[in-house]
């Protein structure tokens, strides 16, 4: 059963970085698209942006487009968001899943970015 680890949340001022890390066990990490998702306090699960199995692609929600960045090692099995220029809407707990034929959740990591 696939399982996933996302770290590297915390408390960061506007204009600041963090860099987000999901660890997923399984031997078929690689040949999913990866997506990061975030879900903020009383709202609904948001798309972040997703990249492909190969790395070669990304895309992005308009609402980050510009500052947050995804890449992936599959040696590793692992997911990374760089997230630069936090402002205080981007916080959230976020999430890594496949795109599709989804896995179970991880708990999450939360991200409070202060004004």
């Amino acid at each position: 059963q696939v399982q996933l680890v996302e770290s590297g949340g915390g408390l960061v001022q506007a204009g600041g970085s963090l860099k987000l890390s999901c660890a997923a066990s399984g031997r078929t990490f690689s040949t999913y698209a990866m997506g990061w998702f975030r879900q903020a306090p009383g709202k609904e699960r948001e798309f972040v942006g997703v990249i492909t199995w190969s790395g070669g692609s990304t895309y992005y929600a308009d609402s980050v487009k510009g500052r947050f960045t995804i890449s992936r090692d599959n040696a590793k099995n692992t997911v990374y968001l760089q997230m630069n220029s936090l402002k205080p809407e981007d916080t959230a707990v976020y999430y890594c899943n496949r795109l599709y034929n989804q896995v179970t959740w991880g708990q999450g990591t939360q991200v409070t970015v202060s004004s």
